[in-house]
């Protein structure tokens, strides 16, 4: 039964309980602005417009029990600043909002008893300030009893432990404060003492992913990759280009000519070591303190390790005592298990040393097939 009436403008006191009302009209309190008790209990409410109660100013008293609302939304837009008392148990309202009851500063009772709450973080500002509130009574609260989760069926509203709903913000902003110390703190200690380990892992593991992409289909596009320092640059181009390019017909590698522009350096490296057959070390005192020039011997070492290829060939511009390759650990290690070769100083010699080298850069790339080259190096005293 729908009711679109205009009730008396001197009523204060309006029992419409067990009406059998499924619906009431936005309009029916409009000429009702002194009304301080309403009681619409055990109608078939569904849904209710919240313009219905917006002019009734003064009620102090809601009975709205049983009235099949899901929902007790339409009160916060309701203007029931007044408000004292508020029964409206027996509905099916699962989530009680903020929103509602801070729309509601006067009320003092609250009754909500058999509404199948949600046993879950939805109702946790409720419980909380039902607990803490010291100007409403909430009626019974130790006998709401939630109807969801299924599982959960039956369970105690107050056995709901908010404390793991409610978000810490000090003890977040703690944590991340100390998290980015601790980075910072980490990350400045492997700068000072860790860089080139770092450095040397990230050049290690480029060259895997490219030799991985590469080796299904290798097609090397030089014969050999020349590792050398600046500043034996007028050796390289006065003696080993004649030599090898020109005389023997070798197609070389070299920095200033093959990089390609605009590339990253240590891209530029692993690509063009990866696209030789060899690498080719020139070797002098300079070399050994240059950072490039060790990165650069790094990646043809792992190359070496990875493939059980003799693709490496070390060249001697200078005597260099096997103690002052100490610091060096990785030349030393070369040194002792490769053959290599020293830049004789007798213009008599040069003729067998470019013989020997090129018959490095013939040599097949078996791992356990001995090469021709054999030389030494001095030791201290």
């Amino acid at each position: 039964m729908a009711s679109s009436i205009c009730l008396p403008i001197f009523w204060k006191e309006l029992h419409a309980g067990n009406l059998n009302l499924d619906f009431i009209h936005p309009s029916t309190f409009n000429h009702t602005p002194h009304m301080s008790f309403l009681d619409i209990s055990k109608n078939a409410l569904s849904s209710v417009d919240p313009k219905t109660f917006q002019t009734m100013p003064d009620l102090t008293e809601f009975i709205l029990s049983q009235a099949r609302l899901p929902s007790f939304d339409f009160l916060a837009q309701a203007n029931l600043s007044k408000l004292k008392f508020l029964r409206a148990r027996g509905n099916e309202v699962s989530v009680v909002n903020k929103t509602l009851i801070l729309s509601l500063p006067k009320l003092k009772y609250l009754d909500l008893q058999q509404n199948p709450f949600m046993y879950g973080c939805e109702n946790a500002w409720f419980l909380n300030w039902s607990r803490q509130d010291p100007y409403t009574q909430v009626i019974y609260l130790n006998k709401y009893s939630c109807g969801y989760p299924d599982n959960l069926r039956g369970m105690k509203l107050e056995d709901l432990r908010i404390d793991s709903c409610t978000v810490d913000l000090d003890f977040i902003f703690f944590v991340s404060t100390s998290t980015l110390v601790t980075l910072t703190m980490v990350c400045s200690f492997i700068y000072h003492f860790l860089r080139w380990q770092v450095v040397y892992a990230y050049h290690l593991f480029q060259a895997f992913l490219y030799d991985r992409k590469q080796k299904p289909s290798r097609r090397y596009e030089f014969d050999a990759f020349v590792s050398y320092n600046t500043h034996d640059e007028p050796w390289v181009l006065r003696e080993l280009l004649p030599n090898l390019e020109q005389g023997r017909g070798w197609k070389l590698c070299l920095h200033h000519r093959d990089f390609q522009p605009g590339k990253p350096i240590i891209d530029n490296i692993v690509d063009n070591i990866y696209k030789s057959r060899k690498t080719l070390c020139i070797i002098s005192r300079h070399y050994l303190e240059s950072e490039w020039c060790s990165r650069e011997i790094q990646v043809a070492s792992f190359r070496l390790f990875d493939e059980q290829k003799d693709v490496l060939v070390l060249v001697f511009l200078e005597d260099i005592p096997n103690c002052q390759l100490s610091p060096y650990h990785r030349m030393r290690k070369l040194v002792k298990k490769k053959t290599y070769l020293n830049w004789p100083k007798c213009e008599e010699e040069t003729r067998l040393f470019w013989h020997k080298l090129n018959t490095a850069l013939e040599t097949r790339e078996e791992p356990n097939e001995e090469s021709p080259i054999l030389s030494g190096l001095e030791t201290c005293d």
